[in-house]
């Protein structure tokens, strides 16, 4: 194998799902070139990452040599000898095919299968698609080159740029030295996948009236006016917010990276915690956590279980029960046990 295509997944947290394979496909094939197949909102989860040669952005409303026909013709170009699909799309598929990929290796979805070398099938029963944890999935997907089981440990990577305006930031709020909690209100998901933002508003004045805890509350550029007003609810002078920095991918990670502890929604900043081995606090709702189940000794998942789901809509039609009953109380608890060094778990709060 000299040069293999990565496609990567076309979500944030995927793609750090993916890393543990994407590492073993680098440390098995040392002198083989690897190029990742990204779509452009995702790249930046990889910046700074040692393992790719290059990158090739696979956008279909992008600029035509990003387009499905413009993929192919670049990898048909290079002479692929495989190409992993972390994706199960079609377009992801067919780029390799009609790219000349001389191994297509991917699970065997939405019609693609005719055009895959090496095929894996999700587990079924009575035809409906059993959730297992994407993580192990994509694992499976290097068997075919021979490569040895990648293991669950996650890894991300940052810039300098980025590291600066981390420090920026801690100097700002006068977060250095202090213990800093991190607040992920936001889910690209959907709608169904945030909780309350009063109920993020009350934690965060726990953590500052027990613990004299510092609050960064996260957010993308879409959810500067959420990070805002959890800040305005709070009516505590230790919170602050990324709202007025230049938010970006890579800040994100530097944030996080240096944080103590981060309380979130199940969204990609959960997965950078567990890939720079912070303990995390991820708040599930209409999802199945074994989806995204990552063996992390240092999560606790907390789901509310309700009749109603999970039912992976992203609006819920009825009344947001599995999010809203979740109490601040009971994140909070789950916070102080992983600072106390309690291994991480899945609770399952009635």
């Amino acid at each position: 194998m000299k040069r293999l295509a990565l496609f990567l997944p076309n979500w944030i947290g995927d793609v750090v799902m993916a890393t543990p394979a994407i590492r073993a496909v680098r440390d098995h094939f040392p002198d083989a070139e690897l190029i990742a197949v990204s779509r452009p909102y995702v790249a930046a989860t990889m910046a700074g990452a040692p393992w790719f040669q290059r990158v090739l952005l696979f956008d279909k409303k992008g600029p035509s040599e990003h387009r499905t026909p413009g993929v192919a013709k670049q990898l048909r170009q290079l002479g692929v000898d495989a190409a992993i699909l972390f994706p199960n799309s079609f377009r992801s598929a067919l780029a390799a095919w009609l790219g000349g990929c001389k191994h297509r290796i991917g699970y065997v979805r939405y019609g693609r299968g005719m055009l895959l070398t090496d095929k894996f099938y999700p587990l079924k029963s009575r035809g409906k698609i059993i959730p297992t944890p994407i993580i192990d999935d994509y694992n499976k997907l290097v068997e075919p080159l021979g490569v040895p089981n990648p293991g669950h440990r996650m890894e991300l990577f940052t810039e300098p740029a980025d590291e600066a305006a981390a420090d920026a930031i801690w100097k700002a709020a006068d977060l250095r030295g202090r213990e800093v909690i991190g607040l992920n209100p936001g889910a690209a998901f959907g709608a169904a996948k945030c909780w309350p933002t009063e109920s993020f508003a009350r934690l965060a004045q726990k953590w500052i009236d027990e613990r004299g805890s510092r609050i960064l509350v996260l957010c993308g550029p879409a959810e500067r006016e959420l990070a805002r007003t959890i800040v305005e609810m709070t009516r505590r002078p230790q919170i602050t917010s990324l709202a007025d920095a230049p938010v970006s991918l890579g800040l994100t990670k530097a944030c996080v990276r240096r944080l103590d502890l981060l309380i979130t929604t199940d969204s990609g900043p959960r997965h950078f915690a567990s890939a720079f081995a912070r303990p995390v606090v991820a708040l599930f709702g209409p999802t199945f956590i074994s989806w995204t189940e990552t063996y992390d000794p240092r999560a606790i998942l907390l789901q509310k279980q309700v009749e109603c789901g999970p039912c992976q809509l992203r609006v819920c039609p009825v009344d947001h029960r599995c999010m809203r009953e979740l109490t601040p109380e009971e994140v909070y608890r789950a916070g102080v046990d992983l600072l106390a060094g309690r291994t991480g778990e899945t609770r399952y709060v009635h």
